[in-house]
């Protein structure tokens, strides 16, 4: 994460990335070498401490979260961070405490909310072209957790929090839903299951795969599922959502396109160009019709609006700030509690 960060930031020519901190000095410096980062440090406080530095982007496994962001913060740090926000909600709303009433700005990366077709989606319900939400489902589905002799540091409790695939993937899904419909979820009925308690011959304590039920809004119903052993999948966001008038259907996977569903006429495949987008839509597209525009991208759009409300005050914060993390740490504990209790759960606002 840490080389798809570096590599957004210098896309933007209005940032310099000059430091970086590792987990041994060696790392730093090999990963400062690679990517032409002058400075690297072992200890991250050492560049806290550093008043030429103004923002930080926290790219280290979820269990060095919270405290790297609240350092951060209380250096007066503005401060980028990878997702999950922290490893429990209790953090979460930590940070978010921490950061009220400074002049830090913070964003939980959600990034995937900003590819163009989903962009276009969110226009298309708010113009009222779907008409009222009725239904939403789909998934994120991977399959690099397959098999038994696949591992990561992810596979640990300790270094990921109670839950893996909803965590690391479903709060993706979650926050892009939540972006596009312009509802919250309310409850949740969750099913977790761990296809290799075993992995290497070492224990692994997190969920390969998650499915739920869930109420939207005062209306709508859904389902998803999370997964990381499904062959085939290699970054399947589907999402799917029906209303009143239209549907509308996006999947990662082809990111330049977006399904629109009619009962009474043709659906349509409306391709990535802003020429064709809505006009806020369009601002997410910086190439031409036929030219894609991918994952990377939609790093460097989150950053050009987080580094814009950091060079002018008034600008909007138009990206997840840390209560959208609080908000996903929040779903994340309804998921489990539900998995546990065997029953539906409600969602803590």
């Amino acid at each position: 994460m840490g080389r798809v960060h570096c590599e957004a930031l210098r896309r933007l020519g209005t940032v310099d990335v000059v430091a970086v901190a590792g987990s041994s000095l060696e790392k730093a410096r090999a990963f400062a070498d690679a990517h032409g980062v002058g400075r690297a440090e072992k200890d991250y406080l050492a560049l806290l401490a550093d008043p030429a530095i103004d923002a930080v982007h926290i790219c280290t496994p979820n269990a060095r979260h919270f405290e790297i962001a609240a350092a951060a913060i209380d250096a007066g740090k503005h401060v980028v961070c990878e997702k999950p926000l922290a490893m429990t909600s209790h953090e979460a709303a930590s940070l978010v405490e921490r950061a009220a009433g400074t002049s830090v700005r913070h964003t939980t990366c959600y990034n995937l909310r900003f590819y163009p077709m989903v962009q276009q989606m969110r226009g298309l319900r708010e113009a009222g072209e779907l008409g009222d939400v009725l239904v939403a489902q789909g998934t994120y589905s991977q399959d690099w957790l397959l098999y038994d002799t696949d591992w990561n540091w992810r596979v640990e409790a300790r270094n990921t929090g109670p839950l893996r695939a909803m965590g690391d993937i479903g709060t993706h899904w979650c926050d892009m839903l939540e972006h596009v419909t312009g509802e919250r979820i309310r409850a949740v009925c969750a099913d977790l299951a761990t296809v290799h308690a075993s992995r290497r011959g070492a224990s692994a304590d997190t969920e390969d795969f998650g499915g739920v039920l869930f109420h939207l809004g005062s209306r709508a119903r859904g389902a998803f599922t999370a997964s990381q052993v499904s062959a085939g999948c290699k970054n399947r966001l589907s999402l799917e959502i029906y209303g009143t008038l239209a549907s509308a259907s996006w999947n990662q996977e082809r990111p330049n396109e977006l399904w629109i569903g009619h009962r009474n006429g043709r659906n349509e495949i409306l391709m990535k160009d802003p020429a064709l987008l809505d006009a806020r839509a369009a601002a997410y597209a910086d190439l031409p019709g036929g030219h894609a525009e991918g994952y990377g991208d939609t790093f460097k759009q989150l950053f050009r609006r987080f580094y814009r409300s950091i060079g002018e005050p008034g600008a909007p914060r138009d990206y997840p700030q840390f209560e959208d993390g609080l908000r996903q740490m929040r779903l994340l504990d309804a998921v489990l509690a539900s998995h546990q209790r065997r029953r539906w759960v409600d969602v803590v606002d």
